[in-house]
């Protein structure tokens, strides 16, 4: 009783004090032969400027942000979904690293230039992973020691660039790094399988806990805040039937991701921040495979990352969708080389 009085102060905490955001949600799905899926909605107040890129092992990066940046060799080549050209915020390389970055307005990176640090623009920070790490155990011992200090301006439609990383991997290991005032906080292990933005992860879990206890099929929170919709695909995620094979359980993932996706259009004077859903994804981990549903378009494509070229020398490569292109079925080929865009930076 005291768990769950704890979780429902959280709870009304939570509703009183987060405001409305823009808004993702993201799960992780067990199917046949412990093979995982990963899943996400972007929700966003206008469109992401996204394109599809493939980035090759080799790639020569640096941090994005002028003198002090990070500098760094891709181990492992990647496909991401950017946003507007100066960030990648969802991908999967070549190794069956999944990483997906939603928007927490809560984030704090803290002083970077106090730090002492080589600097890293935030939306370097999923590239970054995807580029070095195979798995989340490597992943998570890697950066919590904290080898660089992120630098997050704001957005060009004028939002603060404030996010949190989800990263999962073909064993079904799974964490969430969040900055909350000025600390990097990680939870790693395989049952955090759902995230979405405000609050904080710590937060999200004790919210969990309280509808846990209500249980879903009585009542379940139905609005599209981040607290609520992470009741929700809590319980619907274990409401589903585990461990379907490769094509029943891509149709799951998205099956889940369209319940919890916010209509076009939606508008609310009390809440002016809600946000639409734009596009979804899914990341089959073992068989490298990254499907693409855009809201725009009526069909789901996706990319065979063995169909691509990623091995070191290669070119870098886009697959342009800002002309809402109808595209269905495998488009390895319709990538063309592009040179990778410039990360988010501070205007001088």
């Amino acid at each position: 009783m005291r768990r769950t009085f704890t979780a429902f102060i959280a709870l009304a905490t939570a509703a009183a004090i987060v405001p409305a955001a823009d808004a993702c949600t993201r799960i992780v799905y067990e199917g046949a032969a412990s093979s995982y899926f990963v899943g996400r909605t972007m929700d966003w107040a206008a469109e992401t400027g996204t394109d599809l890129w493939a980035f090759p092992a080799g790639l020569k990066r640096d941090g994005g942000v002028g003198e002090g940046s990070i500098g760094w060799t891709a181990k492992y080549g990647s496909v991401i979904s950017g946003f507007y050209n100066i960030a990648s915020v969802d991908g999967v390389n070549d190794a069956g690293l999944a990483g997906n970055v939603l928007y927490l307005a809560e984030s704090d990176y803290g002083d970077y230039k106090t730090s002492g640090k080589p600097l890293l623009s935030v939306g370097a920070w999923l590239q970054y992973v995807l580029d070095n790490y195979a798995t989340v155990a490597e992943a998570v011992d890697a950066l919590a020691k904290e080898p660089f200090a992120l630098v997050a301006p704001v957005l060009p439609d004028g939002h603060a660039a404030t996010g949190h990383l989800a990263l999962a991997d073909k064993t079904g290991d799974s964490a969430i790094l969040e900055y909350i005032g000025g600390k990097l906080t990680i939870h790693h292990g395989k049952q955090y399988t759902v995230m979405t933005n405000s609050p904080p992860f710590g937060q999200q879990l004790a919210i969990s806990t309280y509808w846990d206890s209500v249980g879903g099929a009585n009542f379940l929170p139905g609005t599209s805040r981040a607290a609520d919709r992470f009741a929700r695909m809590s319980w619907m995620l274990n409401a589903v039937p585990p461990g379907q094979a490769e094509d029943a359980a891509v149709a799951e993932v998205m099956s889940l991701t369209r319940a919890i996706s916010v209509p076009l259009g939606i508008q609310d004077p009390k809440a002016p921040n809600i946000a639409s859903t734009r596009w979804r994804t899914a990341a089959d981990l073992n068989a490298g495979r990254y499907f693409f549903d855009n809201v725009h378009t009526p069909s789901v494509f996706w990319v065979d990352l063995d169909k691509l070229d990623l091995k070191a020398g290669a070119p870098s490569l886009k697959l342009d969708l800002q002309e809402k292109r109808i595209l269905s079925g495998e488009v390895s080929k319709e990538f063309k080389p592009a040179e990778p865009f410039k990360w988010l930076a501070p205007q001088s």
